[in-house]
């Protein structure tokens, strides 16, 4: 059979089979498959900005809604997500903070030992000396532990904001024995102290300002330290 010709004498291909492809027409979504997809975007869309607004609201200047929402403010914001920061105010630090422990270990048939003083916040800054990108998170979270344990006792250590104090000195507690570990000098920790020491910040050196050559401390009492202490750590 002779392929057929047009008005003009030329033969006229024959045509293929048409094809769902060669119309461009998309894939078909489910409604399951729809309906799935714009909940979980708009789950994630609603906890962004969620997430955003709780921050702001921390870091906003007093008004009505932070005045009435406070605590639930603070719960969602501390400790993970807390700010030194204020929005229109900023207070940035006026001291160096150093946070030091001892421990106190036990030995076999004799009373426990205490060890020196340890400056904690020295290990953690060599930990991130160097390092192009350190964790944000471990810079603040020694200092973080220590500021909820001060901002929730009294300066004779008792507590004053209930079940909040209760956590902030166990949390200062495991994050210290995190920096640590189990043991001191191969022996077994059973309890350790943490202290604070605050200079506060040398004026620039173009100011008339006098170098402050005061250094403030202060002790906490001895915590025991239990197998509960290291869990999940």
């Amino acid at each position: 059979m002779e392929p057929s010709t047009g008005t003009t004498g030329t033969p006229t291909a024959f045509p293929h089979p048409r094809r769902a492809e060669d119309d461009g027409a998309a894939p078909c979504w489910s409604p399951w498959a729809v309906g799935t997809l714009v909940t979980t975007g708009l789950l994630l869309v609603g906890a962004v900005v969620f997430h955003t607004a709780m921050v702001f609201l921390s870091l906003a200047p007093a008004n009505a809604v932070t005045t009435r929402h406070r605590e639930v403010v603070n719960a969602y914001v501390q400790p993970e997500f807390g700010q030194d920061w204020k929005l229109f105010a900023p207070n940035p630090q006026q001291r160096n903070e150093t946070v030091g422990v001892r421990l106190r270990t036990a030995r076999a048939g004799g009373t426990p030992a205490v060890s020196g003083w340890v400056n904690v916040t020295a290990e953690d800054i060599e930990t991130i000396r160097g390092n192009p990108a350190p964790s944000h998170v471990h810079q603040n979270m020694l200092r973080r532990a220590w500021d909820g344990y001060v901002n929730s006792h009294s300066p004779k250590e008792r507590p004053q904001r209930g079940r909040l104090s209760e956590l902030s000195s166990t949390y200062l507690k495991r994050v210290v024995l995190q920096r640590i570990g189990r043991e001191w000098q191969g022996r077994p920790i059973v309890g350790l102290q943490v202290a604070g020491r605050f200079t506060a910040v040398p004026p620039p050196s173009w100011t008339r300002q006098q170098a402050p050559d005061t250094t403030t401390y202060r002790v906490l009492p001895w915590w025991p330290v239990t197998d509960q202490d290291y869990r999940e750590l």
